[in-house]
């Protein structure tokens, strides 16, 4: 009964859904995603102190309802779309190697390792391919596959729809281990998916959990509430890590929506500061500093030991904002208009600004590089942006 008449509420409130995983795709959209209620703010005008610069840029298909990420390594991007477009380029030049058609949309991607180019379709398939655009194999998993799969130490790591986290080996896709929880009725739709660090797999889920496992063999080291479910309705309990974690040292962060912002302890699970900051796209850290993008649009650069803040930006509300990539003396946003914003990582006032094209940035902003990153828009460019000091 719980289920349907939390489907009948939001079909009044959202104008009807079928099922409950409509009604999660709604939510998501219509709250946290594409779907905007209100317009972002204006642009406010300042003084450039900072040349970024589009060095290249390509065409790999527009993402759908998808979130991707491109990824780098070797002297080589890689990158795919909903489409199932999957394309290889030269990291200086932009010059595209091979393009592949994978013969089915696809939802999650790419990831890298073991000498892998890996992406995952809504149907719950994981592709793996050589360097050279080969597929070598298939595997199945329990239910879509909306980020991109992980490697470490020839196993791969899939993050499914339905929060399970699957185990594979590299070489033929076997599956060697599984993890799985409950989960709440209502939940968001998002692409999280799994950090890697010291062959330990960070996860978020539902409810502001964030759970440390073994990526040999799937064991559970700890589990920490990043966030506690609030409210009296189920849409106001809504507390979910939507975004990836983030490992500096002997911390990982996490951000749950409606929720909070928290350091854990890597080897014991503690939970060594939370800050009530709700995002839905995630955070950085760099040099004892976390940057958060705020679901309202706001920046905020915490230091990492407290969470006391060094500086709060306004400026930028109701931009659906990706994640923020620190680089240096600078820590740059993209948001739903297709703008890169770049601002002082200490002071948090606009350095430079940047429009790829007039579509959304996707979530994930990827370093390449020591000066340069990329992003990806829901349009299908691929940007590699260079940062020159004026």
């Amino acid at each position: 009964m719980r289920s349907i008449s939390l489907s009948i509420a939001a079909a009044v409130l959202l104008g009807g859904c079928s099922t409950i995983s409509d009604l999660k795709t709604d939510i998501s959209e219509r709250v946290f995603g594409r779907d905007q209620a209100d317009p972002p703010a204006e642009l406010v005008e300042f003084k450039p102190t900072l040349k970024p610069r589009i060095v290249w840029s390509a065409k790999v298909g527009e993402s759908g309802l998808a979130d991707f990420m491109p990824a780098a390594a070797d002297g080589f991007v890689y990158a795919a779309s909903g489409d199932g477009e999957i394309a290889k380029f030269d990291a200086v030049s932009g010059k595209q190697v091979w393009k592949v058609n994978a013969g089915e949309a696809l939802t999650g991607g790419v990831g890298l390792g073991s000498g892998l180019v890996l992406v995952g379709t809504p149907k719950g398939y994981v592709l793996a391919y050589d360097l050279d655009g080969k597929l070598l194999w298939k595997s199945k998993v329990s239910s879509e596959v909306l980020s991109a799969p992980q490697v470490e130490n020839d196993v791969v790591v899939v993050r499914c729809g339905d929060s399970r986290i699957f185990g594979l080996n590299a070489k033929d896709g076997a599956r060697k281990w599984v993890y799985e929880r409950a989960t709440p009725t209502l939940t968001l739709r998002s692409s999280a998916g799994v950090t890697i660090a010291d062959n330990i797999v960070y996860a978020g889920f539902a409810g502001g959990k964030l759970v440390s496992l073994r990526a040999d063999d799937g064991k559970t080291l700890w589990e920490a509430s990043v966030a506690l479910p609030k409210g009296t309705t189920e849409l106001e309990r809504i507390a979910d890590i939507t975004s990836l974690p983030v490992v500096d040292g002997p911390l990982v962060y996490a951000v749950a929506y409606q929720g909070r912002v928290a350091a854990v302890e890597r080897t014991t699970g503690r939970v060594a500061w939370t800050r009530d900051i709700s995002s839905y796209t995630g955070l950085g850290a760099e040099d004892a500093r976390v940057y958060v993008s705020h679901a309202s649009g706001a920046v905020f650069a915490l230091d990492y030991s407290s969470g006391r803040t060094f500086w709060r930006q306004p400026d930028l509300k109701n931009r659906q904002l990706s994640a923020p990539l620190p680089m240096g003396g600078v820590v740059v946003v993209g948001d739903v208009e297709g703008y890169l914003h770049f601002m002082d990582r200490d002071e948090g006032n606009f350095v430079a600004r940047l429009q790829t094209e007039k579509g959304a940035v996707m979530p994930q902003p990827v370093a390449l590089g020591t000066n340069g990153f990329l992003v990806q828009t829901r349009k299908g460019g691929l940007y590699a942006v260079s940062v020159v000091p004026q």
